[in-house]
């Protein structure tokens, strides 16, 4: 009795998930590269163990032309897993894709600008969220997911885990920084998050599960920076600055 193309599929798909799980990926690149199977999947009517050249060129201009590169480059990733870990086959076509390099520099705010964006945001938890970000040098997610406990006040030091490339890292603790996230600590007096969830308010921040909403940040960001009158930058690269204070 032959087994029928959606029951291989899944049975695939389901040793997709385990070889990415315990390669220790990072639960993005699990779901970025999970989907990417579904994807195909759905495309190839459940058929994908044996894809000609010309079936993944044509799959894979469709894609060009209805997603971003990001998105393309790791379906391809996704697939060429699949490949080498489920079917135990060589990725054969390593040029099929090769994205366009982008020739803009990224923006990057000055000690002057940053200052600026600092004084303007309004409200409390933004304003020390940014001026973190800004003194440690950290990116939006990094910056977010800070726990209380990764503050090493006697060695004035911070601990940032899982940041790019799943690695930790030690980043100075400029006293300025240590000071005010002591002082704004003591408003929220979460025992776990030093920016905690906004949306219960100031009396829910001390009990809350969940950081700051990245959307909200993303958003403040953008408004505080158009009121500034700077040119539009991106949350990630806002604060790459090349000097930090002491």
């Amino acid at each position: 009795m032959s087994t029928s193309p959606e029951a291989t599929f899944d049975r695939n798909y389901a040793r997709h998930l385990q070889h990415l799980t315990l390669k220790g990926l990072q639960p993005k690149t699990i779901e970025a590269y999970s989907r990417a199977i579904r994807r195909i999947g759905e495309r190839f009517d459940h058929q994908i163990d044996a894809l000609s050249e010309q079936q993944l060129l044509d799959y894979f201009t469709e894609l060009v032309a209805s997603h971003s590169w990001s998105s393309v480059k790791l379906d391809l990733y996704g697939l060429k897993f699949y490949y080498e870990h489920v079917l135990r086959r060589p990725w054969a076509m390593p040029g099929l894709i090769k994205p366009p390099r982008s020739q803009r520099l990224p923006d990057i705010a000055t000690v002057d600008e940053t200052q600026r964006i600092i004084t303007r945001t309004r409200v409390l938890s933004y304003r020390v969220f940014f001026f973190t970000l800004y003194s440690l040098g950290l990116r939006l997610g990094e910056g977010l997911r800070l726990p209380v406990g990764d503050i090493d006040c006697s060695r004035g030091r911070v601990h940032i885990r899982d940041a790019k490339g799943n690695q930790d890292r030690l980043v100075p603790l400029p006293q300025a920084t240590h000071q005010l996230l002591r002082r704004f600590w003591q408003v929220h007096r979460n025992p776990v998050l030093l920016f905690p969830s906004r949306h219960d308010g100031l009396k829910g921040a001390a009990t809350a599960t969940t950081p700051m909403d990245p959307g909200g940040v993303q958003t403040t960001l953008h408004r505080v920076v158009e009121a500034c009158g700077l040119k539009k930058r991106s949350p990630p690269t806002a604060f790459a600055i090349r000097t930090r204070p002491t």
